[in-house]
């Protein structure tokens, strides 16, 4: 009996082991037939193929296995590879056109205008641009209008309607919720912290959204009026008229569109174009696919370079998501010890936060700078509060005409949950301290009135601090930093004025400049930080049959999932923040 019992487990363990070879064996044959990389080939005849129908991310970035399995395995477009595709198809003999297919790409508008300037000047080659769509959202129309041929479905819409700016202001669900902000800020028109204690824009909240509103709708009509080879009265009566709401004829009739075709049309016009038949396929290349292509014509980690540094979302001391100090400062210090690395391009796309994380990022630059390297700034949709405060020490800044930036302020917010926890829920706290402040910061009691003046005095010097580190950086006089901060958010052309920001241009004219300053050629940089997956990410990325876990994800209603993110930010956010407000430009 007993013989046979350690047969039997013998035999169990031995089929548990070799199932489990089978297993690894498959998983690896699974991981190189997925993970096996082909060459992209480019052929002749190629057209560079722009799918504006989704988000559009500023650069590759790590994600881990949860995020696959929520989201899918299809990676958003990196819009570098957008600007880089368009620029070298230029002069590339294998690329016979551009073809934009308009789908409501979500692309801020900053980047539109770098896109667009890319656009044109591939226009310059004699290649031809032809864009597409069923129905142009107005943001998608801004690019597509440059095109030599736009066309619309015969029953499609356009979509011109101006721009706006929408503000959430969270007070009344505040109130339902029992939650007190209370605020401490410097700068009158440091009005992120409106929508925590009012129920609507202030007056200088008011005037400084209609100056960048105006701007930035002058700058769209003023480019589609180009592009159209109309007057920008024109564009402002699509807009004012609805053209939306017009026949598509109409539209036509107005030079909004060059012709009303079917997608198979325009793909049979394509086809014709590259020399195709109607029964080739469209020889259509993606802009990762076309760099793809060219990956090995950049610069390794063991050659000379210079570095591009992606500086993207809310700025944090610690965490996962957005510009992370604790993670973004020895990066900065890696790339300043490293002796291949001779000058640094930093892209900032963000509206600010951490003052603290924000200050240990500007003295990284400022070590970067110690050995005697380089640092420009290229500033997206956004680059301020704290993210001009990482900015401002840069050598040399360059922004969009459309980019908000400044906002040179900061402010103080420290919920009080007592009415929540304990007038609604019934929670009491009882404390013993060594003294008044013994508690000192606590969400779940007001502040002092001798607590609130220390802590004006704290975000009065942390806003000192700030106004030094823009005077010393920018050369400008701290009393004029102080005249022109107040927490005021500025548009990019403004900024070049009050010598906020040292020209107008995108990310590739800081970088070709960059490129020149360290004497190296045009593709002698690399892209951080690195982005590389591990084993179990590349293979559920790969996995056809995420169906069934994404089915089983947690969703909340709208309110309820904007209650509980709210709530979540003020409890663990940074108490002292540089931060622009939450600008929703609708464009």
């Amino acid at each position: 009996m007993l013989k046979r019992f350690f047969i039997a487990v013998c035999g169990t363990i031995t089929g548990l082991w070799i199932s489990g070879i089978f297993l690894v064996l498959i998983l690896l044959m699974v991981a190189g037939a997925q993970f096996s990389v082909k060459m992209s080939s480019v052929n002749d005849n190629s057209i560079l193929y722009l799918d504006l129908s989704g988000e559009v991310i500023e650069h590759s970035h790590n994600t881990d296995v949860l995020t696959i399995l929520q989201e899918g395995t299809e990676q958003a477009p990196v819009f570098i590879d957008i600007l880089n595709s368009v620029r070298r198809a230029a002069n590339d003999s294998k690329i016979k056109a551009i073809y934009i297919n308009a789908g409501g790409a979500g692309i801020g508008v900053a980047k539109l205008e770098e896109l667009l300037g890319e656009l044109r000047e591939f226009k310059k080659s004699g290649k031809k641009i032809y864009a597409y769509a069923d129905n142009y959202s107005q943001s998608d129309y801004l690019l597509a209008s440059v095109a030599d041929n736009v066309y619309l479905n015969p029953v499609g819409m356009l979509d011109v309607h101006g721009v706006g700016s929408t503000y959430p202001f969270f007070t009344g669900l505040l109130d339902k919720l029992g939650i007190k902000v209370q605020v401490i800020k410097v700068g009158s028109f440091k009005s992120a912290v409106e929508p925590y204690i009012l129920k609507e824009m202030s007056d200088s909240a008011r005037l400084q959204t209609r100056q960048f509103v105006d701007t930035i709708w002058n700058f769209y009509s003023g480019a589609v009026a180009q592009n159209r080879s109309v007057e920008p009265a024109e564009v402002n009566v699509w807009a004012d008229s609805l053209i939306m709401t017009w026949k598509a004829e109409n539209v036509l009739a107005a030079k909004a569109v060059t012709a009303l075709k079917y997608r198979r049309e325009v793909e049979a016009e394509l086809r014709s174009t590259c020399g195709k038949t109607a029964d080739d396929d469209l020889p259509l290349v993606t802009p990762a696919e076309y760099m793809a292509f060219y990956t090995n014509e950049y610069a390794g980690a063991d050659a000379d370079h210079v570095a591009v540094l992606f500086a993207e979302g809310d700025i944090v001391d610690s965490g996962k998501g957005g510009i992370v100090g604790e993670t973004m400062v020895p990066e900065i210090l890696r790339l300043a010890d490293d002796n291949h690395v001779k000058g640094l391009v930093m892209r900032v796309n963000s509206g600010g936060g951490s003052a603290f994380a924000s200050e240990q990022i500007w003295e990284a630059i400022e070590y970067f700078k110690s050995k005697n390297k380089p640092v420009y700034v290229s500033m997206g949709d956004y680059a301020a509060s704290g993210g001009y405060y990482i900015s401002c020490g840069a050598n040399r800044i360059y922004a969009d005409r459309t980019t908000l930036t400044g906002s040179i302020g900061v402010f103080g917010m420290i919920p009080d949950f007592s009415g929540l926890v304990t007038d609604k829920l019934g929670v009491n706290f009882s404390s013993v301290g060594s003294g008044p402040n013994a508690g000192f910061v606590s969400v779940m009691k007001a502040l002092t009135p001798e607590q609130r003046n220390a802590m004006q005095n704290f975000v009065e010097n942390t806003y000192s601090v700030f106004v030094g580190r823009v005077s010393e950086g920018r050369g400008i006089d701290e009393a004029e930093v102080r005249r022109i901060a107040e927490g005021r958010v500025w548009v990019g052309g403004k900024a070049v004025e009050l010598k906020l920001v040292d020209e107008i241009g995108g990310l590739q004219q800081a970088l070709a400049a960059m490129l020149k300053e360290c004497r190296l050629d045009r593709y002698e940089y690399r892209l951080y930080p690195q982005v590389e997956e591990d084993f179990w990410q590349k293979l559920v990325r790969q996995s056809g049959n995420l169906e069934a876990l994404q089915q089983g994800s947690l969703r909340f209603d709208a309110e309820s999932l904007r209650a509980i993110m709210l709530v979540d930010r003020l409890k663990n956010q940074n108490p002292v923040q540089a931060r622009m407000p939450e600008v929703e430009v609708n464009l």
